[in-house]
């Protein structure tokens, strides 16, 4: 575990609480489980999120007002070290924690925000991203579909792709343009759009899941066939949606902050306890190796805390939020490699059964590639960075308002 620090009184108490009440009601059985493994836990992985929510542990630093606690970024970082302790999942609500409620909270309506944050806390609506299209990812605002007034309603056609979480979700947070003749960062709506009719057929959706490099379907490609979502259901007003987009953005890169380096902290007490099982823990290279590991976990550690600090200060996350979205994504793959490395030959073969599997050193490694895509490319995080953060000149003939997406 990570050396403790002294976070002041009011964190230390709060560390006291989540102790004892882990200590007496910690379920059995998830081991290393985290919230990409849920769905292999079925019924148990939803009854401990009910726990959860039971005890106030969901939605954490909402405003209190909203359902939340109002936890500073050290008090979730004291959080997500003492369930990483326990050995055991912080379950969440995904995307609406993350992203769509704090957009809600920041640009919605108090209707809005009495309607929809409840649903997201108690687990009633799970979101997926309607951001990307495919000749629209990191120039987001190039996108095409259409959502066209209808009385009471937006009426959504278009086609998103790399759609996160779609297959479990039931409600998509969806950017289109209403407004085709205004510039293009204008006449941008957000929208939340329930997936199915109240008959329980499809609101005009239709998945198709797209083949990873790891053999999985994280992703789908999504077609949007006159989907309906009432006006009401517009968040931040018509055409305005880009503020909200931005947002969202913002806390997809560094609204998970303090989450990032629990995952990262329990892979290199694996990688150390496989340099053992090989015999080649004293080998100077692989030492010097996990050296590098361990500091750039603490250090994504210590960083995650500054930005989520900054993030809820702030109510709106600042471009030193692609800082930490460039470090994690790059060091998770470069300990890939590492760890590949470590195990030689014995990492290029692939385990027997059924659909030629992944073990999970390989998992990581291909998985990790990704991660410096989605979310914003690293070169176009850098480009933030260099520019908003540096203060360097914008790169000649760049988009003043491009922005990176999922």
């Amino acid at each position: 575990m990570p050396m403790e620090i002294d976070l002041g009184p009011e964190a230390e108490a709060f560390r006291d609480e989540l102790r004892r009440w882990l200590a007496a009601n910690r379920p059995e059985g998830f081991g290393d489980a985290d919230e990409r493994t849920a769905m292999s836990f079925g019924r148990a992985w939803k009854e401990w999120g009910d726990r959860m929510h039971e005890a106030g542990y969901l939605c954490v630093s909402w405003p209190k007002e909203y359902g939340g606690r109002g936890l500073t970024g050290v008090e979730v970082a004291v959080m997500n070290e003492e369930f990483a302790r326990a050995g055991v999942p912080r379950v969440t609500r995904g995307m609406g924690e993350w992203l769509v409620g704090p957009s809600i909270i920041v640009h919605g309506t108090e209707e809005q925000k009495a309607r929809f944050l409840p649903r997201i806390i108690d687990g009633t609506d799970r979101y997926c991203q309607g951001f990307s299209e495919p000749n629209a990812g990191s120039d987001l605002a190039s996108l095409t579909t259409r959502g066209v007034v209808d009385g009471e309603e937006v009426v959504i056609t278009g086609q998103k792709v790399w759609t996160s979480g779609a297959q479990l979700a039931n409600m998509m947070f969806c950017l289109c343009r209403t407004d085709p003749e205004a510039p293009k960062h204008e006449g941008i709506s957000y929208v939340l759009v329930p997936m199915q009719r109240e008959d329980g057929s499809s609101n005009g959706f239709e998945l198709r899941g797209l083949r990873q490099i790891t053999g999985t379907s994280g992703f789908t490609e999504t077609f949007i066939d006159e989907a309906r979502a009432p006006l009401a259901n517009v968040i931040g007003g018509l055409n305005n949606g880009w503020r909200v987009t931005m947002t969202t953005l913002g806390n997809e890169r560094g609204g998970n902050a303090t989450t990032q380096h629990v995952q990262y902290q329990r892979q290199f007490r694996r990688i150390v306890d496989e340099a053992r099982r090989l015999g080649r823990d004293d080998d100077p290279l692989v030492r010097q190796g996990l050296a590098w590991a361990r500091t750039h976990v603490e250090i994504m550690r210590f960083a995650g805390l500054r930005t989520l600090s900054a993030v809820l200060a702030q109510k709106e996350p600042g471009p030193a939020a692609s800082i930490n979205k460039m470090f994690w994504s790059e060091y998770a793959r470069d300990v890939g490699e590492k760890a590949l490395d470590l195990r030689g030959p014995e990492g290029m073969i692939r385990p027997d059964g059924a659909g030629y599997p992944l073990d999970r050193w390989q998992a990581d490694f291909l998985g990790s590639r990704s991660g410096t895509i989605w979310g914003g490319t690293a070169q176009v995080q850098r480009n933030i960075v260099g520019e908003r953060v540096l203060g360097l000149p914008k790169e000649p003939g760049a988009d003043p308002d491009r922005r990176p997406t999922a």
